[in-house]
């Protein structure tokens, strides 16, 4: 039992730790009656589903007051815990108290009771948590009021959550709770407000930069990439910037000017130390600390040693780092939980169609400081990341239309080699590629390009469409519009990012047979035979739709394949489903597992345990640090924990280019396995939780956000995730409709080895 409430307490602190608080949440909306009902539920409230044996609803009849209360009710012997949770922002204070009436009946095995914890800032301790666990409520009583008072630390705090539990089996009702804030009701209180209002105030220059370029000879160019790398040093680590009294955007519009009509280096490094100065003197730093001898990434400054600045701006360099920012600030935190970088305060400037050269710059320097500190993965780019910043300031100063600084960007992106990073909001480079799309799915086999499917309705025969799209299955297309494809594929792979190979030539298909006509002239082999055709393309929003039901997750994901093995495939895998097939394959004499697709649900702590007989470390991470940017630490690794029972026979993994991020991560899981065997291709190259970077003219991208490793080291990022039997499709098994790597897994289970 001990062990039983020392996982509660430790899951809890981990769950309300994870819970982002919505910040725009108002005051007068926090619903502590739970009157105010959405979708069958108290709105705003969080059902925390530990397992399916608890129901948490609304009651009208056993109240406190007014129409309903809320209620939690284990269903089964196997009860663990429950709870129902509600997040609000940090508010200025010395102390909150939480008070709620609550009724139960039959509590046992456990307690209930209340609860409530103030998170800390990312990389700090938590700051206070109680869930009333030394004086939980147990058996059968009346309403009754309780209440929870912590200490506050506004200046440390991120967020506050709070509600009600039970433990073990009985019932709760939960009613008429309050928040005071220093003894007063919270809709009195104030929000903490770290940050100033002057960066948001600032709006000067939202119709336009008006920066005018002169011509960018090699000085100019190195100038410029000198401004761009101290502009985000100043944004990551001055403590004024990182109150957010400035519009670090805007301030480098005022800068600009003065610093290219700088004639000389001497004139150059004069304006740039008189820029640092006007944001004042930098206080001592009492709390900052070196960076960790075992630090997996430490910040790399050797561009300040290495640049041709005066000895008085590298020493204020050196003064400001030693000094820098620490605990919130206005543009960077990291997410609640794992740690991934959470860049605030970015403005996407939407409404500027075709941002203009200091906005166009203004996108390279946002995004290249991005990188520099807050990528764990920089040191994988096969460039070194502190060239690509010159490289790319003509391209970007000197781009004349939309689609080509949407098409720089994605170039961009793609210097990172990160299947994530790719763009979104480009609609000039999505009108490039066409508006009509040939309803067959195109695939890298062999080194060719093969139809490997159709996107028409199921119902139609093979020879529809056939007739259709005049392809059939496994013919092979050579030509675009008379352009060899191997030609066209070289010619546009720097726009799409990716980590490896397998995930870029997965990306590129789909956008292959695509034309701005109704038809498209294409060269194939068909049967041996060359054939030169113009296919007919269609509308994507009825491709997309097709797909779209084709991957609809309401198909059931498990069955038996013959007598003796079974089949799941996370694709449609609901959490519901998992005692299921614990029971139903409890004795065949395998599994297979099919992450050829992305994961519906997160199995690693469910499913997984189900494999294994013992505790088994199957992923670390390294984690940035915004009180240091630039440096990555790893974190302790985490276990596969043990099941009540272990499955006995073999489980067979199956994964190939789809297999990406969250697949990534739950193929690492089921690798723990005491009897597992992973077969099939290299997988996408890109795990990790993923964080949004905005960029000016409406465009956004992705990153992976952490490192992932194994236990003992080894990067997954670009690599993926190596299968022990490496498994591909043939062109003959597409023709001959066969799943060659299903088929290989099944022999897999089938021999007695």
């Amino acid at each position: 039992m001990k062990r039983k409430y020392f996982i509660i307490i430790i899951f809890l602190i981990i769950l309300f730790a994870c819970v982002r608080g919505r910040k725009e949440e108002k005051k007068s909306q926090l619903n502590l009656d739970f009157e105010k009902v959405e979708n069958g539920m108290p709105k705003g409230w969080h059902e925390i589903q530990q397992d399916s044996n608890y129901s948490i609803s609304l009651d009208s009849v056993n109240v406190k007051s007014g129409k309903y209360s809320i209620t939690i009710e284990s269903k089964s012997d196997s009860a663990c815990f429950q709870t129902l949770l509600l997040e609000i922002p940090n508010y200025d204070g010395k102390q909150i108290t939480l008070s709620g009436y609550i009724k139960t009946q039959n509590v046992k095995d456990g307690y209930a009771g209340l609860g409530m914890r103030i998170d800390a800032l990312y990389g700090q301790n938590g700051i206070n948590f109680d869930n009333m666990q030394q004086r939980g409520i147990t058996g059968t009583t009346d309403w009754k009021e309780y209440e929870i008072t912590l200490d506050m630390n506004p200046e440390n705090t991120s967020q506050i959550a709070f509600g009600g539990l039970l433990a073990g089996k009985g019932k709760i009702w939960l009613d008429n709770l309050k928040i005071t804030i220093d003894g007063k009701d919270i809709s009195k209180a104030k929000l903490y407000q770290p940050f100033s209002e002057n960066a948001k105030n600032d709006i000067t220059f939202d119709k336009g930069s008006n920066i005018v370029f002169p011509e960018l000879n090699e000085q100019k160019i190195n100038d410029l990439e000198l401004l761009g790398k101290m502009w985000g040093f100043l944004k990551y680590h001055h403590p004024e910037v990182g109150k957010g009294k400035y519009n670090w955007d805007y301030e480098l519009f005022r800068i600009l000017p003065a610093f290219l009509n700088a004639e000389n280096i001497t004139e150059r490094d004069k304006t740039l130390l008189d820029w640092i100065n006007k944001y004042g003197k930098i206080p001592v730093c009492t709390i900052c600390k070196e960076t960790p001898s075992d630090a997996y990434l430490k910040p790399d400054f050797s561009w300040v040693e290495k640049s041709d600045m005066n000895s008085d701006l590298k020493t204020k360099i050196r003064k400001i780092y030693k000094n820098k920012n620490q605990g919130k600030h206005y543009y960077i935190k990291m997410m609640p939980g794992i740690g991934n970088p959470d860049f605030t305060n970015e403005n996407p400037y939407s409404n500027i169609s075709y941002p203009d050269a200091g906005f166009r710059l203004l996108a390279l320097y946002r995004y290249w400081n991005m990188i520099q500190y807050f990528y764990p993965n920089k040191y994988l780019t096969d460039k070194n990341w502190n060239e690509v910043l010159k490289e790319y300031i003509p391209k970007f100063v000197l781009t004349e239309t939309r689609l080509d600084y949407e098409l720089t960007t994605a170039q961009l992106l793609g210097e990172i080699c990160d299947s994530h990073a790719f763009l979104t909001g480009f609609n000039q480079i999505e009108s490039m590629r066409g508006s009509w799309v040939a309803p067959v799915k195109v695939q890298f086999i062999e080194n060719k390009w093969v139809v490997t499917d159709y996107y028409l309705d199921s119902k139609l025969s093979k020879a529809e469409k056939e007739n259709r799209t005049g392809l059939k299955i496994g013919d092979i297309v050579t030509h675009i519009d008379k352009v060899p494809v191997e030609l066209i594929v070289d010619s546009i792979k720097k726009y799409y990012p990716a980590s490896n190979e397998a995930a870029q030539m997965r990306d590129i298909a789909m956008n292959l047979l695509r034309s701005n006509k109704h038809t498209l002239p294409v060269i194939y082999i068909s049967s041996n035979q060359i054939i030169q055709k113009n296919i007919s393309l269609e509308s994507p929003q009825s491709l997309y739709q097709y797909i779209s039901k084709k991957n609809s997750t309401n198909t059931k994901s498990y069955h038996f394949i013959g007598n003796n093995i079974g089949y799941v495939t996370l694709k449609t895998i609901k959490d519901e489903d998992i005692p299921n097939i614990k029971k139903e394959f409890m004795n065949t004499k395998g599994i297979i597992i099919d992450i050829r697709n992305y994961p519906s649900a997160f199995t690693p702590f469910t499913l997984a345990p189900y494999f294994v007989s013992k505790p088994v470390p199957f992923v670390k991470f390294t984690i940035g640090n915004p009180n240091n940017p630039g440096e990555f630490t790893f974190a302790s690794s985490l276990e596969i924990p043990v099941s009540d029972e272990t499955y006995k026979g073999k489980l067979v993994v199956i994964v190939n280019e789809n297999t990406q991020s969250s697949a990534e991560y739950q193929s690492m899981a089921f690798r723990t396995g005491d009897n597992t065997t992973v077969i099939g291709s290299q997988t996408a190259g890109a795990d990790g939780n993923v964080s949004k970077i905005l960029l000016p003219g409406g465009l956004s991208t992705f990153i992976s956000g952490i490192g992932v490793y194994y236990p003992d080291g080894r990067q997954t990022q670009r690599v993926g995730i190596v299968p022990d039997i490496v498994v591909k499709p043939t062109i003959k098994g597409i023709k001959e409709g066969r799943d060659e790597v299903l088929e290989k897994a099944i022999e897999i289970i089938k021999s007695e080895k």
